[in-house]
């Protein structure tokens, strides 16, 4: 009998959707390797479902103005410190007003700068709830450190509200060296990988896995669109018009299929038989971890959900909440 050969592979799952090797400013100590050995041991972390790390740019700031009112914000007005590289610490609004300044007034020498160049880049590292405040912390002055280090001047606060901490991380634009800090998507992937590499080393399990090896077909709600969601439901606010276009449009479709329904379902049908036939190959193993993993990925993929885009997500629950009135 020959020896089973599974098809190409769960690794494709687990690639991410642009290729790291395109990263403008990362460091190349950031990007993962791409061995069958790390594989195998992020496919163990997915079928564990491993938390997923959130690296998100949440804005630029445009002068000195912005940039202050983004770092009293974040500084909670002083009351909280702003950490930059070595461990250096800003304290209190004189200290932050002085930061300031410092960046604009560099800002304003650079030879040849645009009058609407962005003064700052404003980014968010965070993880689910849940996560030890501490580690999540250290983790992030770390993947500071390996990004920005002398290259970019940063600083970050943490916000520890108890139900979602996070870290606020500000970098300069304009590099020590007169480089531009202008990530590509891929230097953002790297960073997730980065980041959730880091929450690792400080025993907090983190990936930083595509959407396809989740199941998932749907991006992440923008911030703003989900605030304003989120007090629409509360009956603070009106919902949102691209909420209420969306809603519009999958309601006029009445569920007919798109041309990309059947490329997500080809994918989702891939990465399932790829997952099933590393499970396989994995309970023939002789060695007990390997069959130990062989029925969590057997597990997973039973209870892995299926792909919904945002149309037909709008769709059932629109038909859930006419149910939900029909039935009162």
């Amino acid at each position: 009998m020959s020896e089973f050969v599974p098809p190409r592979g769960f690794e494709e799952a687990l690639r991410p959707p642009v290729d790291v090797r395109r990263a403008r400013i990362t460091p190349s100590i950031l990007r993962p390797s791409r061995g069958t050995g790390e594989a195998s041991a992020r496919l163990a972390q997915v079928a564990r479902r491993a938390p997923e790390v959130m690296v998100k740019i949440t804005g630029r700031t445009r002068d000195g103005g912005h940039l202050q009112r983004h770092l009293d914000y974040i500084s909670r007005n002083g009351a909280l410190p702003l950490e930059g590289p070595d461990g250096e610490r800003l304290k209190g609004r004189s200290e932050v007003r002085e930061l300031t300044r410092d960046w604009t007034e560099e800002l304003a020498m650079e030879p040849g700068r645009r009058r609407d160049a962005p003064v700052s880049l404003s980014i968010v590292l965070s993880m689910p709830a849940g996560t030890e405040v501490f580690r999540l912390h250290d983790a992030a002055r770390a993947f500071a450190a390996d990004v920005f280090g002398d290259r970019f001047p940063y600083v970050f606060a943490l916000h520890d509200e108890g139900r979602h901490p996070h870290v606020h991380l500000t970098v300069r634009m304009l590099g020590r060296d007169g480089e531009r800090l202008n990530p590509r998507k891929a230097d953002l992937q790297a960073w997730r990988e980065g980041f959730a590499r880091a929450l690792r080393d400080r025993s907090v399990e983190a990936e930083a896995t595509p959407r396809r090896a989740r199941g998932v077909a749907r991006k992440a709600e923008r911030t703003p669109v989900r605030k304003m969601r989120e007090r629409f439901v509360a009956g603070k606010g009106a919902l949102p018009k691209v909420l209420a276009a969306a809603y519009r449009e999958a309601l006029e479709t009445g569920g007919g299929d798109r041309p990309w329904l059947a490329a997500i379902r080809a994918r989702e049908l891939a990465v399932r038989r790829a997952l099933v036939a590393e499970a396989l190959r994995l309970g023939r193993s002789e060695r007990a971890e390997d069959r130990a993993l062989a029925a969590l990925v057997e597990r997973f993929v039973r209870e892995r959900p299926v792909p919904e885009t945002r149309d037909q997500a709008l769709r059932r629950t629109a038909v859930e909440r006419d149910r939900s009135g029909r039935t009162r």
